[in-house]
């Protein structure tokens, strides 16, 4: 199918960011699942990480729902993927993918966190894209509570918030 510049324009793209395998639990696993199944059915693509955790389960959801997830790898070689990824780009940049992934979000939901979800989520304060949290605890930073992460209540609020973001974002660059 061919898109017109005004279908992609309606189209909006939506991060996914969490811990990898082996640092994300198995509740943050099922609440990405969870995640790409409704951004699927709210009419939202996903980007992520490409790799385990919170990205293998993501991709799942997305998968299961008939959608499309793109990973950004950080490596060179499209194996290193998850099996669920419709669409595996190799950065060959490690960590330094993570500014990829916010560049290529009109919102972002971080499920989990860690250093590195930190480190996308202060990307994208910095770039103005919207973050919306499940299960993430506030991070400090010399001191300073870092803000730019609205807590939602349940994947469906996430959801619905970063779809929301994400078209207002879109209309708003047109």
């Amino acid at each position: 199918m061919i898109h017109t510049a005004s279908d992609r324009a309606a189209l909006v793209q939506i991060g996914v960011i969490g811990p990898g395998a082996g640092h994300a639990t198995p509740t943050q696993y099922e609440i990405a699942c969870q995640v790409g199944i409704l951004l699927v059915r709210a009419g939202g693509q996903v980007v992520c990480g490409g790799l385990g955790g919170v990205m293998e389960g993501v991709a799942r959801g997305v998968r299961e729902a008939g959608g499309t997830c793109v990973g950004v790898l950080p490596g060179h070689e499209r194996a290193e993927g998850d099996q669920y990824l419709s669409v595996a780009v190799c950065a060959g940049i490690g960590q330094k993918r993570n500014e990829i992934i916010v560049d290529s979000s009109d919102a972002i939901v971080v499920i989990g966190s860690n250093e590195g979800t930190l480190i996308e989520v202060l990307l994208a304060k910095r770039k103005g894209v919207a973050v919306f949290g499940l299960d993430w605890s506030p991070v400090r930073v010399a001191e300073q509570q870092v803000d730019g992460v609205v807590v939602a209540a349940d994947p469906a609020d996430a959801v619905a918030r970063a779809v929301a973001a994400a078209r207002a974002r879109v209309v708003r660059s047109r």
